[in-house]
């Protein structure tokens, strides 16, 4: 269930993983529903929907902040150069601060007209009202500019996993998808030849 220096806990796999799908879903329902037409049937349903699916992600995320520096984090691979190891640092930063960059420019955006934000008809979330002129369109268009980066440097980590799956042939991938016993031999391996 929980970090160890070799692997990912269960829970840390289940935040990443959760994180990843409700972000490429929130990305595809915002692209798809910037150019519905008053009269579509998803005009104010998929909107509606993007929002109460982000404050759920912001929630997710404050918890899964907390979770990451209440564990331990597994220690690097050998077979890591030092560039990569400050790059997945750096990238995982920048992710992280992305992620909650969309999440208040989302909620800028929503509550600029003084009205809170419904989720799921359940609660809603208070709004402030505008801080700055044109602030719906403003934060609009760092809202659509920040999840576009957050897509590409989310591809990017991908693909540099996938290296270090198929090229490298190293653990890094198995690690965040819960293979533990090619880490457990690798630990193995690295206690016997020390």
């Amino acid at each position: 269930m929980y970090n160890t220096r070799i692997h990912y806990g269960y829970i840390s796999i289940f935040f990443h993983w959760l994180a990843a799908a409700t972000i490429i879903a929130l990305f595809a329902l915002g692209y798809y529903m910037v150019d519905l037409t008053y009269y579509h049937q998803w005009y104010k349903t998929a909107p509606e929907l993007h929002k109460s699916i982000g404050f759920l992600l912001f929630i997710l995320m404050i918890v899964r902040v907390v979770w990451r520096h209440k564990q331990l984090t597994p220690e690097h691979l050998t077979s890591h150069s030092s560039l990569e190891r400050k790059m997945g640092k750096l990238t995982h930063s920048v992710l992280y601060l992305l992620i909650f960059l969309i999440m208040i420019t989302g909620y800028l955006i929503s509550t600029a007209d003084d009205r809170g934000i419904e989720v799921f008809e359940l609660f809603t979330v208070p709004g402030f009202g505008s801080f700055i002129e044109n602030q719906e369109d403003v934060a609009g268009l760092i809202h659509q500019w920040l999840a576009y980066t957050l897509i590409l440097l989310a591809s990017l980590h991908a693909i540099a996993a996938l290296k270090h799956h198929f090229i490298d042939k190293d653990n890094t991938l198995n690690r965040m998808i819960g293979r533990r016993q090619k880490n457990l031999n690798q630990a193995k391996d690295k206690m016997e030849n020390t």
